[in-house]
């Protein structure tokens, strides 16, 4: 079996890591891939806005399944252009991708179909908008409805900030679209709940705990991810049951009603106050970096789980974790989410053991002349499994030890909520 995987960061190299475990596969390639995908794929390089140039490597390659890693081929379309030439795939249809698309489509969505979510107002004039604001309370969430790179989310602490952050948006800041999208903002704690769904069913495809602020103790700008572990503490049974019934059953129900059934990975960022979920955004992939402490834990074989969705059997598969923590620290060129260097070499990565418990997952990095050198803000992901999420952390901070890339920068508090808690737990 052939099988690509379209996509760059860090989320497509620990895709390719579990898929290259299936004795399944023959041969894997990646579109367009990095450094690290290059040991376990065929890297291809080829525009993710050129679906033309996607399909001829995908028939002369003879590939069997295309799996789509991030969410802008999905948004644009990439599952209805290849499903038309008949090429099987696994990911949403452009409809139901507007999930993630834009938020003024999901959080309406939510409305009319009485699914927990944050108070809202949808605007694309100022005017309107600062009113709405003005009668608003503070803090708030100001979004841009498209995508925006995991940098259109403002938690703003005056009405003043949120007016400014309104005005870049709808004045065309980022390029998907001039919509904003104002919510109230609830305190609680965050939770990333996954699903794998096919036209009939979904499961549970695991939980982690992102960390998306750039320093620690969760402060400053957001970013697309500085770390995440697996599985999140927070997920009880009773939890899980509220948010099946109450969050994804009913959104999964609305778009099959809808004509578009969705098919693929759906990721529920979730906030939990007072143990009752709140929907604050849906993915239409993988997190990243989620993914890679997933791949790490997920026991079945990937190759089972999309087979199964892309033959609408999912309802027949089991899906296995192993049981321990796993864990993934971002390390991000200096000055990231901010103007950052590339071209970076980045030495020292032999002399990590690489295992089962041990993984480093390439996100924006490029071979030359046999050394990797950086050329993204998110670099590399040092990710490992141990009994405990303390052990865990220890251990992907000696590797980032022994890593000593100066030019490099990361979170050391990765799980510090849960780890401090638990430390607490075993004093008493």
């Amino acid at each position: 079996m052939n099988l690509a995987i379209i996509g760059s960061g860090g989320r497509e190299h620990a895709l390719c890591y579990k898929l290259r475990k299936s004795k399944e596969v023959r041969k894997l390639f990646c579109i367009p891939g990095n450094a690290g995908t290059k040991k376990l794929a065929e890297n291809i390089n080829e525009d993710l806005y050129n679906f033309e140039g996607i399909y001829k490597i995908v028939k002369e390659k003879k590939i069997d399944f295309v799996i789509v890693g991030p969410e802008e081929p999905l948004v644009n379309g990439i599952v209805d252009f290849l499903t038309k030439k008949n090429i099987k795939i696994f990911g949403p249809d452009k409809f139901a991708s507007q999930l993630e698309g834009s938020k003024a489509f999901m959080k309406n969505l939510c409305k009319k179909n009485n699914i927990p979510t944050a108070n809202f107002g949808v605007f694309e004039n100022l005017e309107e908008a600062v009113n709405f604001i003005k009668n608003s309370k503070i803090p708030m969430v100001i979004k841009a409805d498209g995508l925006a790179a995991g940098k259109g989310v403002s938690i703003c602490q005056s009405k003043k900030e949120a007016e400014i952050k309104t005005k870049e948006i709808i004045e065309g800041k980022f390029k998907s679209s001039r919509k904003v999208v104002i919510e109230e903002y609830i305190e609680g704690e965050e939770l990333s709940y996954f699903s794998v769904v096919d036209k009939n069913t979904f499961h549970f495809f695991g939980s982690a705990q992102d960390h998306k602020r750039v320093g620690e103790g969760d402060t400053g700008p957001n970013t697309g991810g500085m770390g995440a572990y697996s599985p999140a503490n927070l997920l009880t049974k009773k939890l899980e049951e509220k948010i099946k019934k109450k969050i994804i059953e009913p959104t999964l129900k609305a778009l099959k009603k809808m004509g578009h059934p969705y098919k693929g990975f759906l990721y529920a960022g979730l906030m939990i106050k007072k143990n009752e979920p709140y929907l604050i955004e849906y993915n239409i992939r993988m997190g990243d970096p989620e993914c890679q402490v997933l791949m790490m834990r997920l026991k079945t074989s990937l190759v089972d789980v999309v087979k199964s969705v892309i033959n609408d059997s999912l309802e027949n598969l089991k899906i296995d974790w192993r049981d321990n923590r796993c864990m993934t620290i971002v390390l991000c060129s200096k000055g990231y989410p901010g103007k950052y260097t590339k071209n970076s070499e980045i030495k020292n990565l032999d002399k990590l053991v690489m295992d089962e418990n041990n993984q480093v997952f390439h996100a924006g990095t490029y071979e030359k002349d046999k050394k990797i050198f950086s050329n993204g803000g998110r670099v590399l992901n040092i990710t490992s499994a141990e009994k405990s999420l303390a052990l865990t952390r220890n251990k992907c901070l000696d590797n980032l030890k022994i890593l000593n890339w100066n030019n490099g920068f990361f979170r050391k508090d990765i799980g510090w909520r849960v780890i401090k808690k638990n430390n607490e737990d075993n004093r008493r």
